[in-house]
């Protein structure tokens, strides 16, 4: 691992530490004022340290912070401000403990998350990775997740032509993966996440998640992100329209169970809460941790 504050000699907080029996849970948290759910909520350095203690309470066993909104259509900030927004927020909450991975496309932004006790890097890009990320990750040995997309926030909506769908996202993947492996990076740092929403449309981010058991014969472990996204607003939406990102946190519990049903390494959310109770409810029905009953009490 790399030389990380939070994996020094307290031991504490490390992805190392991270449980390998169940799928993890992995709270976002945006320190923007635009992101497309919940932009400007946790924009202050204050408030964003605040929720992030409280997604861990609530059962998250990752933090994701972000400082620079990858929702369609956005704008980028400058690499000063995406790092004045987080760093500090990422430093108070590794100091406490927690795991905590950084959502950036810019290799200096992870490299300073590193230095500030970051453990795992979550990077979007797709196929427009940085070279100077790969060097990075296989320099400092940090846990990378790996996403599938294609073009920018402004031109992916374009790019979500496929023969199948499936088939195109894993291939695309496999060639990203051999760069980073080519670079040095360790096939037991690297998480795939296919990338729902990003360069994909409707009904492809469904025929992504059916192929959850095609996306882990990759051997690698595998990230599921599909909290309050597009495709969901259009499922449960009416003649109104879609419905709003805040309202589809039910749908997104029902993934999360589906997806540690599947054996997914994380879910990517919002509502740690809900979803912590979805997946403890998928794992006891596979029996990963079974619930404690006393079998004298009836329950009707």
């Amino acid at each position: 691992m790399s030389p990380n504050r939070a994996n020094g000699p307290l031991g504490w907080g490390s992805y190392e530490r991270l449980p390998r029996d169940r799928t993890l849970i992995m709270g976002i948290l945006n320190v923007t004022p635009d992101s497309f759910s919940d932009g400007g909520t946790h924009d202050t350095a204050d408030a964003a340290i605040a929720h992030g203690l409280e997604l861990a309470a609530q059962g998250a066993d990752i933090v994701d912070v972000g400082g620079d909104s990858t929702r369609p259509g956005s704008v980028r900030v400058s690499l000063e401000e995406e790092q004045r927004r987080i760093l500090r927020v990422i430093r108070e909450l590794s100091d406490r403990g927690i795991v905590v991975s950084v959502d950036t496309l810019n290799a200096e932004t992870a490299a300073a998350a590193l230095d500030a006790g970051a453990h795992i890097i979550n990077d979007v890009s797709g196929v427009n990775v940085q070279q100077t990320m790969i060097e990075l990750v296989a320099r400092r040995r940090a846990p990378y997740i790996l996403m599938h997309s294609r073009g920018t926030s402004t031109t992916m909506d374009a790019l979500s032509t496929y023969e199948d769908v499936a088939h195109d996202v894993i291939g695309e993947l496999c060639r990203l993966r051999e760069r980073l492996y080519r670079a040095g990076v360790e096939p037991e740092n690297l998480i795939v996440d296919p990338g729902l929403g990003f360069a994909k449309a409707g009904a492809q981010d469904w025929d992504l998640l059916r192929a959850l058991p095609r996306l882990r014969t990759m051997g690698n472990k595998v990230l599921i992100a599909a909290s309050r996204k597009r495709f969901l607003g259009h499922l449960l939406g009416d003649d109104q329209g879609p419905r709003p990102a805040a309202e589809r946190d039910g749908a997104t519990a029902a993934i999360s169970a589906l997806s540690a049903f599947g054996g997914a390494w994380a879910v990517r959310v919002h509502d740690v809460a809900a979803t912590a109770d979805a997946v403890a409810t998928a794992h006891a029905w596979l029996g990963v941790t079974p619930p404690i009953l006393d079998p004298h009490e009836s329950e009707n």
